[in-house]
């Protein structure tokens, strides 16, 4: 990620009952400190440094007056930027005169007052990370001791400025001066996952642990963070929790979609729950999706036991998660361009029986299936469902209608897909009535309705699609489909849409990069950017690229995990870039691989700062899609700026 940037996940609490939800009264049950995943919020992904304690109080009137403290949300997080800037003559931190004016105890009476916790953030370190307030290293007792006179509930506990002294030294320090001064608090460690604090945070006093840097409102940082969650489950459980980092939900840099896939996933992670939006400006999108109580049971479950990655085909994932009632929960992930089917199975989720009760956590809507689990999941999107084993079939039986959206439509070609209704339940549906839209500048090729006396128990009914382009325009094109149909318990309906980007070929000729249309463009920190450096975590806030003290006028800045898709649709005959890591940033490693649907044409070794710009090109005959990819070197994303100076296709 970029230098000096303070959003790690966490800070600190005291023991009192959690709220119950609506959807399980009685859920949120007392329990020690970090006993279960902390949910609240912090300050710092919406807002950064722009903070007050006007702010800080209105937030803790929304987390009210909204609902989320009803659905479970506790703990209101300063982050950093509260302190001025040197301690007092007895050495102690101050809070901002400006910002704080009345003092963090004032403050934290107002939190405890609407019946919530206050958290507070600091960094092992001589400085915090935006150089703000001086950092708690070697100032551990004092400052624990603040904290504790303030009435502060959780500490976060950062890793900036730390003067490269041994990790489990500087954490464990804190650890001791918390529990030193009585006062139950959660103690968050933020050291990035650099020292693998998952197997010894615990000794440390701790009850989370960031295992990344830190997340950036994107899709490619969020799915980025996600991949290094494999394998890490087995550290978590009751009073020490893995943590990849706080909640972007809201924030802007997403759609809706991924933030349901977003929030989906971290439940089934058991992870800290701290929303970092603008709660008084909250959505009703983003409401719903923060406040979900089936979904966040999923995080709460007494048990404690993580999810984890089940299957991988890909684009398409399978992640599971055992409960404490025998039931499974389930997210079917879908990352790729295109929306697609996805199944799993009751056994393969070590589920026993004949039929199964499924609920929707989205909808929640109740089916029941024989066995088998399948949704028609869009692009970036994800179905999270939790089954239990039944004796009998008890709902009309698991229906799915697709209607799959390819990963790109070319105008100046035919749009062939298949609808299709899978009955997976027990019981025959009857009486189907299916109907497609044609999207517009499109002619269907054949009829669009259709009627189909009955799907037998554990089979498909399927009928191919043609549109016809006629005057194809705009950037996407939609594809929908809806049916209705009769099963014992009455009628039902279902619905299925997706879109695809529109395509043409690119004009003859060398075409820069930076210039054409993308298909799609997924950035580890930030949007990639055309023709300047990566920048910050903003839109257009990147500047001359340079690599190794070279500048260069074009181009496209990119942060690791990083891919840019172009179609060149077989009509091109090369690509070609000078590759290196910009020197707007000092750290990190990265490397290069240029791709031809979905294959690997050319690549780099390990670049790393300083190292000279490297010519890198691929012929691209018979190529339909090119993908310009930047990977993190296996050593994690921080500070992973990569430059794909003067890229260009010949056409």
């Amino acid at each position: 990620m970029a230098v000096a940037i303070a959003a790690c996940t966490s800070v600190v609490t005291v023991a009192e009952a959690v709220p119950a939800t609506a959807a399980e009264p009685g859920y949120f049950a007392a329990q020690r400190v970090g006993e279960r995943p902390p949910m609240g919020w912090n300050s710092w992904n919406r807002f950064g440094c722009a903070i007050n304690e006007d702010l800080v109080r209105g937030a803790a009137d929304a987390l009210v007056s909204s609902g989320m403290k009803d659905a479970g949300y506790q703990y209101i997080n300063i982050d950093d930027c509260w302190a001025e800037q040197n301690r007092t003559a007895e050495g102690k931190l101050e809070p901002s005169h400006e910002r704080f004016p009345h003092g963090i105890k004032t403050l934290a009476d107002y939190v405890h007052g609407l019946g919530l916790k206050l958290g507070i953030y600091t960094s092992a370190g001589t400085q915090t990370c935006q150089k703000t307030m001086p950092g708690a290293l070697d100032h551990e007792e004092a400052d624990a001791q603040s904290f504790a006179d303030w009435g502060v509930d959780y500490l976060k506990y950062d890793n900036c400025n730390n003067q490269g002294r041994p990790a489990v030294e500087r954490y464990t320090k804190m650890g001791d001066a918390i529990k030193k001064t009585g006062r139950p608090m959660i103690y968050a460690l933020c050291e990035w996952g650099e020292n693998k604090p998952w197997t010894w945070g615990r000794d440390a006093g701790a009850q989370l642990w960031r295992t990344t840097g830190d997340i950036s409102d994107n899709w490619g940082s969020m799915t980025g963070i996600l991949d290094q969650q494999v394998g890490l489950e087995k550290f978590a459980g009751p009073g020490g929790w893995n943590d990849p980092d706080m909640l972007e939900v809201g924030n802007g840099g997403m759609t809706d979609t991924e933030y349901r896939s977003h929030f989906a996933l971290w439940a089934l992670l058991n992870a800290p729950l701290l929303a970092g939006n603008d709660l008084p400006a909250m959505s009703p999108a983003t409401k719903a999706i923060l406040e979900n109580n089936d979904v966040i049971a999923l995080d709460q479950d007494w048990a404690g036991t993580q999810g984890h990655k089940l299957r991988d085909d890909g684009d398409t994932e399978v992640w599971a998660k055992p409960m404490s009632d025998g039931s499974a929960a389930v997210v079917l992930f879908n990352r790729g361009p295109a929306s697609t089917t996805i199944s799993t199975t009751a056994a393969e989720l070590g589920l026993e029986g004949g039929t199964f009760r499924v609920r929707d956590l989205w909808t929640g809507t109740e089916t029941e299936t024989a066995g088998t689990l399948r949704d028609a999941v869009a692009s970036h999107d994800s179905s999270v469902f939790r089954i239990w084993p039944s004796t009998h079939p008890s709902a009309a039986p698991m229906t799915t209608l697709a209607l799959p959206a390819p990963d790109y439509v070319p105008a100046d070609r035919p749009l062939t897909t298949t609808l299709q209704v899978t009955n997976d339940g027990s019981t025959p549906i009857t009486q189907l009535r299916a109907t497609v839209a044609t999207p517009v500048g499109w002619q269907l090729d054949g009829p669009g309705t259709f009627t189909v006396p009955a799907v037998p128990p554990g089979t498909s009914w399927q009928q191919q699609i043609t549109f016809k382009p006629v005057a194809p325009g705009g950037e996407r094109v939609r594809l929908a489909a809806k049916a209705d149909y009769s099963t014992t318990w009455g009628r039902r309906a279902l619905g299925s849409e997706g879109t695809s980007p529109l395509v043409s070929r690119p004009p003859s000729g060398t075409t820069a990069l930076s210039k054409a249309p993308w298909m799609s463009s997924d950035n580890g920190w930030g949007p990639a950017e055309r023709g300047t450096s990566n920048g910050e975590s903003q839109p257009g806030d990147g500047h001359r690229i340079t690599i190794a003290g070279v500048g260069y006028d074009d181009g496209i800045g990119a942060h690791a995990p990083s891919s840019v898709r172009v179609y060149v649709g077989a009509s091109c005959t090369s690509v070609g870039a000078l590759v290196g890591m910009d020197d707007e940033n000092s750290g990190g490693s990265v490397g290069f691989r240029i791709l031809g649907d979905g294959k690997e044409l050319a690549a780099t070794g390990i670049m790393h700062p300083g190292d000279k710009a490297h010519a890198l090109s691929a012929q691209l005959a018979g190529v339909q899609v090119l993908e310009l990819s930047v990977t993190d070197a296996g050593d994690g994303n921080t500070n992973d700026h990569a430059d794909w100076a003067n890229a260009t296709i010949t056409c």
